[in-house]
């Protein structure tokens, strides 16, 4: 872990002495150093598993200074994922925001003081004192840009921190148009007022240049989505997955109920999104034929990751509703068998499971590329699943998507209480139930014959 630390932190401090030099700033290595470690620290928090280091330095590009910097700074604070805010990041936000009953709140004008630097953050946000700051409305990116400021503000002139800020705004996801105008377009608005208003200076062709760069690096924030090969979108699906579902960092002994509550969370945030709601564009940034190609292969992945999703989930409702026969928190290790990397000798569920005729080839595209990723796997491995997925590539040969998909209303009534396990059982393809079944008692045989060879 250190060397990764020492790796990440050269890193870092290599991207800063660049985007410095480039910008004529006058600094020492020393201070840019001290910004690194900073930013390391904040970056590899015990629950960080997708906005890493190696995150950030992608985000950032090489060609664009600006942005290179607004990157390494703009997912410092993710609340949700760290569930508190970095210690050492408490130093530059405590002044300006507050705590109460677990929300943060930009604190009350009179206790703010005169901070006109706080206030360009405030106004590129378009946020204002006493507000309250939402998960899902830019606090995460809000609190990052402030950190950026505050660090920056002794070596970079307030001109270049106001499309530092620009940037960082531009990374809160998934907005849609407000009365037909753009979240891009709301931005060079308030850019447009705060030159004014802090007589920065900049001319109406650089506010709309510093805009173009923030569209450019926001867009690639979310790059994963327009991704050629779904594979490698869906291996950044599984890396966030454990990011807001902490109990799947505990290899092993997260629960056949914790599993499904991630997998339902994430399956409802992709049926949720739209392409125009991950790229954005602005001023011809991307041209027209990047963005529509943008848009196009970020719905083919969504379009994959639902059905992906979709049907893992209704595999784990099915083994959710059995394991509720003998109990109500099962790790699902028990179930399928401990992931195992040392190679012992363990039974796993799918060393039972039958070979299969494929009685439902898929009928077009979709269905080939989901059936291919269940088969065959996601692009690698993650530490707390399995790559492929057995179970369901049976449970599609003898079922088909389209059944699948329809009983998928059955499993939502389940996961509501509102059908219980042996009701939504009932209505599952008897023949599924009935291997499952027999695979489990299998896997359960195994692990009673392994256990009477020991004694």
């Amino acid at each position: 872990m250190n060397f990764d630390f020492e790796r990440d932190h050269q890193r870092c401090l290599d991207k800063l002495i660049w985007a410095t030099r480039q910008l004529n700033i006058n600094t020492t290595e020393r201070d840019l150093s001290k910004i690194a470690e900073l930013i390391v620290q904040a970056m590899t928090g015990r629950w960080r598993s997708f906005h890493t280091p190696d995150h950030i330095f992608e985000v950032g590009g090489s060609d664009n200074p600006i942005e290179v910097l607004a990157a390494l700074f703009h997912d410092l604070v993710y609340v949700q994922v760290d569930q508190s805010v970095h210690f050492n990041l408490t130093f530059y936000i405590t002044p300006f925001v507050r705590e109460f009953r677990e929300n943060l709140y930009i604190r009350d004008r009179e206790d703010l003081g005169n901070d006109s630097m706080f206030d360009m953050v405030m106004e590129v946000f378009g946020f204002t004192p006493s507000q309250q700051l939402s998960p899902f409305g830019g606090q995460n990116e809000f609190l990052s840009a402030l950190v950026a400021v505050k660090v920056l503000e002794p070596f970079i002139p307030p001109a270049l921190i106001l499309q530092i800020i620009a940037c960082i705004e531009a990374t809160i996801p998934f907005r849609p148009h407000k009365d037909g105008v753009s979240p891009a377009q709301r931005l060079y608005e308030r850019l447009v007022t705060v030159n004014e208003s802090f007589q920065l200076g900049l001319s109406s062709e650089e506010l709309v240049e510093a805009v173009r760069q923030a569209v450019r690096m926001a867009n690639r924030d979310v790059g994963s989505f327009a991704n050629p090969n779904p594979k490698i979108f869906l291996d950044g699906t599984w890396d966030l997955l454990p990011e807001t579902n902490h109990n799947l960092r505990f290899t092993n002994s997260y629960t056949v109920n914790q599993y499904r509550v991630a997998l339902q969370k994430m399956e409802g945030f992709m049926n949720f999104l739209k392409p125009d709601l991950v790229f954005q564009d602005y001023a011809g940034e991307p041209n027209e034929e990047t963005y529509q190609s943008l848009l196009t292969r970020a719905g083919k992945n969504l379009e994959t990751a639902r059905l992906y999703l979709g049907s893992k989930l209704f595999t784990i409702a099915l083994l959710e509703a059995l394991s509720q026969r003998f109990g109500r928190n099962i790790p699902l290790s028990t179930i399928m068998g401990e992931l195992n990397p040392e190679g012992l000798n363990i039974g796993k569920l799918e060393d039972f499971l039958p070979d299969i005729t494929n009685n439902y080839p898929p009928k077009n595209s979709l269905e080939e590329d989901v059936f291919e990723l269940l088969e065959k796997g996601r692009y690698s491995s993650s530490s707390y699943d399995l790559k492929n997925s057995p179970l369901t590539t049976l449970m599609v040969k003898i079922m088909g998507f389209e059944r699948i998909q329809q009983l998928h209303d059955h499993a939502k009534e389940f996961f509501e209480g509102k059908l219980d396990g042996e009701s939504f059982l009932a209505v599952c393809d008897p023949m599924v139930v009935e291997i499952i079944t027999n695979s489990l008692i299998k896997l359960f045989d195994n692990r009673k014959a392994a256990l009477m060879r020991a004694s």
